[in-house]
């Protein structure tokens, strides 16, 4: 998560009203959490969701103990309802209405178009951020499946791979302005194959000088 992509996070979390809800999918070691939760106003509530899985893949063992030590060095443990379940468990359950989903979950399609389907709970005008929208190929088919169809959720930009949706109907220039972040996107995939391939110099030639995968 870059430093403009946590301040649309703060920002977005600072529009809650009172009494608000918001629900991140994917806590990892809470640093998105952190961020989320400094953001909400008084009386505004963050649901985590992370099943915090024993695997390397997944932060490992220890990986929970490690979210809550964060969130509590961080003066925000109070603000953030933590639960340990998958997002489909906890949605299918769910009853109330949100303000903002912010999703950073696993990245297959399926499960990454499942964790769209939050945007069914959060108010008209309210948002959905996803992280890592156009450097996964998982997420951005996900993405473009859903928002191709969809009546209720329109694709307003993105900061970096954080991409954001807003609860509203979309517009032809909505959806051609996705379609427009397909070469970018295509680019990423690129860089994370040469970065695999142990390439770099070919990865900053296409303008990525990060060790990391685009995001």
């Amino acid at each position: 998560m870059t430093r403009d992509q946590a301040a649309v996070l703060h920002a977005a979390a600072g529009a809650v009203p009172a009494g608000g809800a918001v629900v991140e999918i994917g806590s990892h070691h809470g640093r998105s959490a952190v961020v989320l939760a400094a953001g909400l106003r008084e009386g505004a509530r963050l649901v985590a969701v992370d099943p915090f899985p024993d695997d390397w893949r997944y932060g490992a063992a220890g990986t929970e103990q490690r979210c809550r030590a964060n969130l509590a060095r961080a003066g925000v443990a109070d603000r953030v309802d933590l639960r340990v379940a998958t997002s489909a468990d906890v949605r299918a359950r769910w009853d109330g209405r949100l303000d903002l989903v912010y999703v950073d979950g696993k990245h297959d399609h399926w499960t990454a178009r499942a964790d769209l389907g939050w945007a069914d709970h959060v108010t008209p005008g309210g948002w959905v951020l996803v992280h890592d929208a156009f450097s996964s190929l998982g997420v951005t088919t996900a993405l473009l499946r859903v928002l191709a169809t969809s009546r209720t959720l329109r694709y307003v930009g993105r900061t970096g791979s954080l991409a954001r949706l807003q609860v509203a109907p979309p517009s032809t220039a909505d959806r051609l302005r996705l379609l427009g972040e397909l070469p970018w996107w295509a680019r990423n995939l690129v860089v994370k194959v040469l970065l695999r391939l142990r390439l770099r110099p070919l990865a900053r030639a296409l303008g990525h000088g990060d060790a990391a995968d685009p995001y």
